[in-house]
């Protein structure tokens, strides 16, 4: 016993004196190629990574090439070696670490004027954003990479597989936005590049993606076919995490095509890979599915561990896609074993989840256009500014004598009045735009948007498909006219009733078509020719519907008189049999959360403005509606809007 633990020692010492033995011989050979390219100093990635190629995998070589080529002053190299640190970093989900090393490389190719690693690493860091779901950023480093790679005459072969990676990731991201066929457009362009580039590695990672693509769009046959195909180019070139990821969604193919034995193989061959490398990414994408395949053959304990393990590595990396389809699984498994508190408390997480993601996206997005929008207006305002400084120079340097300096004072006098009338119209033409901004997000409420699409959806699960249809074209009709009219100052009476009679249509779908809505509009009285402020009457039909009809019990109607009974003047009036006013304050008063009025306060703003042009001003009046007992029967609002 006592000489096989000497043997086992001399062993490991041997290998350890043999591993710190070669790192002076390594480091003096980088230092010797690094020497031999230094003389020449080549900017083009091909001519660098000629020599460094078989250095590549290893992170403290490549931190040594950086800190070499750094001390040396040679911008072009380090770019490369900060690159490859970049994509070793994201192989092992170090995401911010990465995006560090790329954004340098990318200072550095610009420092050593190399556009072709400029190109690569905004292509590269476009794929870390990518992983972290940063899809509006991602997007724009990939596009930067397109942008420059195609306005390089005759692109080197580097150039071309920057362009190849570029759709390839643009797919990927109409991929994320569930626009299959424009992903699958974008991965033919990559592989058509990466097949007369003869790269096998592209062409596994495309058409992997393009099954992807296709098993989205439900063409499982056809998606098995291009994994099984990116599945060989991986084992062609000896890549394991290719091959991790082939297998993971070959077995998924088979999940939903019922063949769970095979499928449960696939994936415990591919997990036994996946744990041996370091992309935490992947890893966490192999337990969920294992944990979906084992709650199919109701192996419920194993399931259960492998979908929180596959969590658990989610939420620690933050992988917002990953979170919500374990919560959506772990939600079906407890269903299955009657653990239906646990099946609930999952399936709000996995709501909750990706309505939070929904949110920061539309959140993000806005923002990012306000901003840019904001960017783009002080500098229009700098440069009108600048030309009328300059003007006011020019002026007084060429007038010398009295008269001129008259002229000029006159001339001054002219401007500053036509300053001011131009302010007083700008500010008046802000007002518009600001009354038109607040009246389409009153129009695109997202509550009523969200609860919309949920009622459509229901009638499509419901396998209802004519009524799924029917009341989604009107609800793209609608949209359409609430993005059209956001534009115009006025509209058409005809336009207007046209509106509302399709917005109460798709609110009917929730109050189960209880909702009685009626038009009537005198018979001298032609709609076409009436002008009113476009979608300025929905917020008095919304406010009947919620605030008067949606408490009430039994028949409810909503009626709409228009009529010329004024001289130079149309009376509107909408008139419902709800619960009065003051019961629907006492309703509101009681809430938590109180919903404030602002459509009608927007609508009346409005009506207000409309009216400051013509020779009349416009009349509103709320009655309360009593029935013979005094008792509240409704209530009335009349809108008096003048013509002329």
């Amino acid at each position: 016993m006592r000489i096989k633990e000497n043997i086992i020692c001399l062993i490991f010492s041997l290998f350890c004196f043999c591993g710190f033995s070669q790192q002076p011989e390594i480091k003096q050979i980088l230092t010797e190629k690094a020497d031999s390219l230094l003389k020449i100093r080549p900017v083009n990635y091909n001519d660098i990574n000629q020599t460094f190629r078989r250095y590549q995998r290893d992170s403290s070589n490549l931190r040594f090439l950086a800190d070499y080529f750094a001390e040396n002053k040679y911008a072009a190299g380090e770019s490369y070696a900060l690159n490859h640190l970049g994509v070793h970093n994201r192989n092992v989900s170090q995401y911010q670490k990465a995006i560090e090393l790329h954004k340098k490389a990318i200072e550095k190719a610009q420092e050593g004027k190399s556009v072709e690693l400029e190109i690569l690493n905004y292509n590269m860091l476009g794929v870390v954003y990518r992983r972290l779901d940063a899809l509006r950023t991602a997007l724009d480093n990939h596009y930067e990479a397109l942008s420059l790679a195609e306005n390089i005459p005759n692109p080197s072969m580097s150039v071309k597989r920057s362009l190849a990676v570029s759709s390839n990731s643009i797919g990927n991201i109409y991929l994320s936005l569930k626009q299959y066929e424009l992903a699958i457009e974008q991965f033919s362009k990559s592989l058509e590049i990466e097949t007369s580039i003869d790269n096998k590695l592209g062409l596994a990672i495309n058409y992997h993606n393009t099954g992807a693509a296709k098993e989205y769009l439900g063409r499982m046959d056809e998606a098995l076919e291009d994994y099984q195909k990116s599945l060989l180019y991986n084992l062609q070139i000896n890549s394991k995490l290719g091959e991790v990821i082939c297998k993971n969604s070959i077995g998924q193919i088979y999940i939903k095509q019922k063949n769970f034995v095979e499928a449960e193989k696939l994936i415990q061959s591919s997990l036994s890979i996946a744990k041996t490398l370091k992309d935490a990414f992947h890893l966490a994408g192999v337990y969920i599915n294992l944990g979906w395949v084992q709650t199919e053959l109701k192996q419920y304990e194993e399931a259960e561990k492998n979908l929180m393990e596959g969590l658990a590595i989610s939420e620690e990396h933050d992988f917002t896609s990953s979170i919500s389809e374990a919560y959506r699984l772990l939600s079906a498994l407890h269903e299955v074993r009657g653990r239906f508190p646990q099946a609930l408390e999952y399936h709000k997480k996995y709501q909750a989840f990706n309505e939070e993601i929904a949110n920061e996206k539309n959140s993000q997005y806005v923002n990012d256009l306000i901003i840019k929008y904001d960017a783009e207006k002080k500098n229009t305002q700098i440069k009108l500014l600048a030309q009328e400084n300059e003007i006011v120079k020019l002026k007084y340097r060429r007038n010398q004598s009295v008269w001129i300096v008259s002229l000029i004072v006159t001339s001054l006098m002219a401007i500053l009045l036509y300053i001011l009338y131009r302010q007083r119209m700008l500010k008046k033409e802000k007002r518009i735009l600001t009354l038109q901004q607040k009246m389409l997000s009153s129009q695109m409420n997202p509550h009523f948007i969200f609860n919309s699409l949920n009622s459509i959806k229901l009638y499509i699960i419901n396998n209802e498909k004519e009524n799924a249809v029917y009341y989604l074209n009107k609800f793209s009709k609608l949209i359409r006219l609430i993005l059209s009219n956001s534009n115009k100052q006025e509209a058409s009476l005809a336009e207007e009733l046209e509106f509302l009679k399709l917005y109460v249509d798709i609110e009917n779908i929730r109050f189960d078509n209880q909702l009685n809505f009626e038009i009537s509009v005198e018979a001298d009285t032609d709609i076409n020719l009436i002008k009113i402020p476009p979608l300025v009457l929905q917020p008095f039909i919304e406010n009947a519907i919620w605030h008067g009809l949606s408490s009430k019990e039994g028949e409810k109607n909503i009626h709409l008189f228009i009529k010329s009974d004024e001289k130079d003047y149309i009376t509107i009036s909408v008139v419902d049999n709800g619960i009065g006013r003051e019961k629907a304050q006492q309703i509101k008063a009681s809430k938590i959360v109180k919903d404030e009025s602002v459509g009608v306060m927007l609508s009346i703003s409005r009506l207000q403005h409309f009216s400051n042009n013509l020779n009349h001003k416009a009349a509103l009046l709320f009655n309360d509606l009593f029935d013979k007992q005094k008792g509240p029967s409704g209530t009335e609002v009349i809108i008096k809007l003048p013509l002329t």
